[in-house]
């Protein structure tokens, strides 16, 4: 179990747990989610902690939020599909396109360890909010502001990569990025977004499948 997400500090003095594991139970019970870690993972991350304080009360409804800068917070069924189409394990390195409010990071961090985590924020605000929240709940993810069109490539060959927000087409840095046998999922499109999944084969080679529509804000930059 981790340690993670608990703060005796906490401003609200409710860890929510019950509200929490309801959301999870529904995300089980629809089937939609094949792997135990991912939920598992999402019973751990207090969500309520990453949204604004006036949205506390809509942290475990199923949508997503808005957290400032025209953003918002992916939908917990969202944030858990994308965590189960690639497929985490403990070690992988990941890159995160769009920290946002950092709660997506942090259910990657529980599937891979917060150390192995790297996020591109768009908007310093919203990197140094997710960046001193995430901190606060004891995750040592590593969040910088730029251009998530070009990567992180500093740290690169990553195990996975993903988007929180949507290109018109998949920048090429991110596919130059994965590392051979990786995988990333991306929402993709302007008027009309899919959820992509792309895997690079040992040989450089990728393949590419689509897993619905979907909606994201644009990707920035």
């Amino acid at each position: 179990m981790s340690d993670h997400g608990s703060d005796p500090d906490a401003d609200d003095g409710d860890d929510r747990n019950d509200e929490r594991n309801r959301l999870v139970d529904a995300l089980r019970d629809s089937g939609r989610i094949q792997r135990e870690s991912v939920l598992e993972a999402m019973r751990r991350v207090p969500r309520h902690r990453f949204v604004p304080e006036d949205r506390r009360g809509q942290a475990y409804t199923d949508r997503p939020l808005p957290i400032g800068e025209d953003q918002t917070v992916s939908a917990p069924h969202m944030v858990a599909i994308m965590a189960d189409h690639l497929a985490l394990s403990p070690g992988d390195r990941v890159l995160e396109v769009g920290t946002g409010c950092g709660y997506h990071a942090a259910v990657t961090a529980e599937l891979v360890g917060d150390e192995h985590v790297y996020s591109v924020e768009y908007h310093e605000s919203l990197a140094n909010r997710a960046r001193d929240t995430l901190s606060l709940l004891g995750y040592d993810v590593h969040v910088r502001t730029g251009d998530g069109r070009e990567g992180w490539a500093d740290h690169a060959p990553y195990d996975a990569v993903y988007a929180t927000c949507a290109p018109a087409e998949l920048p090429d840095a991110l596919v130059d990025q994965l590392a051979p046998g990786g995988r990333l999922v991306a929402p993709v499109g302007e008027a009309v977004q899919e959820l992509v999944v792309l895997d690079k084969n040992e040989d450089g080679t990728v393949s590419r499948r689509t897993e619905g529509r979907v909606r994201f804000v644009p990707m920035q930059g």
